[in-house]
C-alpha cells in the first residue's frame, strides 16, 4: 500500500474581484500521485500551478473539491498530528524557547513531560541546535529558524513531512547548506517527505522523484525518478545538470496563457436593473 494516495484531486477558489464580481480559479483538476513509503519526492513546475496549494489540502488545511486523498489508506479530511509541516515563514512561537517550540507538538499529543524533553533533545540534535535550546526565535538566523522547524515537525514522529518552499526566503549559502543537512537528515530517517520548490536545481537535488504539473490547473505531466548517487548530488556532477536541463524544457512546455477565470453568476438584488448591477 502507498504511503499517500493522491486519485483525481481537484481544488477551485472563490475571488471576489470588488463591485459584486467573483471567479473562480481552478487550482488543481484531476491531479493524481502516488508516494511510498521513504520516499523523498518533489513537486515542481511553472508560478501558479498549484504545487503550494496541493500541499496545504494535503495537510488539510484547505479543503478539496473533489478525487480520493489518502494516508495509509485513511482518508484526509481535517489538519493531523500524523502530518508535519514546513513552511517557508518558518511559523515560529516568538514567546517560546527553541525547545519550547519543538515541544509544542508534543504536548499536543498529551507525552509526559519529562519524554517531551528527550524527545525534543533527539530532534534538536538531529538538527545541530543542542546549544541553542533555551534561546529565543527572534536571536537566530534565519536559516536557524528553518531548522527549528524542522525538527518541530519531525519531533512528533508524522507519518509524512510536508515541506512547502522551505529554503526560498534564504540566501543562496545558506539553502545550500540547509539542503545538504535535509538530505543527511533524510538518508538517516528515511522519512516519507513530500518537497514543493520552484528551484529546478534544488529539486534535482533533493529528489528520489521529481513530478512536474502542468500550468494551472495544476495536473502531473510527468514524474521523473532521479537516479544520482550521493556523491553525484553534492559535487554537482554533469549527471545531475542533465536532469536540470530536462526538467527546465518540460516546465518550459507547461507555461502558456494563463486560463480565463470562471465567472460565477451571482443572484439579482431585488429592485437593480442590470444597468445598476455593470455599474
Amino acid at each position: 500500500m502507498s504511503k499517500l494516495l493522491v486519485q483525481n484531486l481537484s481544488k477551485s477558489y472563490i475571488i471576489n474581484e470588488g463591485f459584486g464580481r467573483r471567479s473562480r480559479v481552478h487550482a488543481l483538476r484531476d491531479l493524481n500521485l502516488e508516494v511510498n513509503e521513504g520516499e523523498l519526492v518533489t513537486v515542481i513546475g511553472p508560478s501558479g500551478c498549484g504545487k503550494s496549494t496541493f500541499l496545504m489540502v494535503v495537510a488539510g488545511i484547505h479543503p478539496f473539491d473533489s478525487g480520493t486523498l489518502l494516508l495509509d489508506g485513511q482518508p484526509i479530511s481535517e489538519p493531523g498530528l500524523d502530518r508535519g509541516v514546513v513552511f517557508q515563514d518558518f511559523a515560529l512561537f516568538s514567546w517560546m524557547t527553541v525547545r519550547d517550540n519543538v515541544k509544542f507538538g508534543l504536548s499536543m499529543k498529551g507525552m509526559p513531560d519529562r519524554e517531551q524533553d528527550r524527545t525534543s533533545e533527539i530532534y534538536l540534535r538531529l538538527v545541530n541546535l543542542t546549544e541553542f535550546a533555551d534561546v529565543f526565535p527572534h536571536r537566530l538566523s534565519g536559516g536557524m529558524k528553518q531548522r527549528v522547524g524542522i525538527a518541530r515537525a519531525m519531533a512528533t514522529e508524522p507519518e509524512i513531512l510536508l515541506m512547502d518552499e522551505p529554503f526560498g526566503s534564504l540566501d543562496a549559502q545558506t539553502r545550500k547548506s540547509l539542503q545538504v543537512q535535509l538530505l543527511d537528515i533524510w538518508r538517516e530517517t528515511k522519512k516519507t517527505i513530500v518537497f514543493v520548490t520552484h528551484s529546478v536545481r534544488e529539486a534535482v537535488f533533493l529528489s528520489q522523484r521529481v513530478v512536474v504539473l502542468s500550468n494551472r490547473p495544476g495536473q502531473v505531466v510527468e514524474t521523473i525518478p532521479i537516479d544520482l548517487s550521493y556523491k553525484d548530488r553534492i559535487s554537482l556532477s554533469d549527471s545531475l545538470m542533465d536532469y536540470e536541463r530536462r526538467l527546465e524544457n518540460l516546465i518550459e512546455q507547461q507555461i502558456g496563457d494563463e486560463p480565463l477565470f470562471q465567472p460565477v453568476q451571482l443572484p439579482k438584488p431585488q429592485g437593480a436593473s442590470g444597468k445598476e448591477m455593470l455599474e
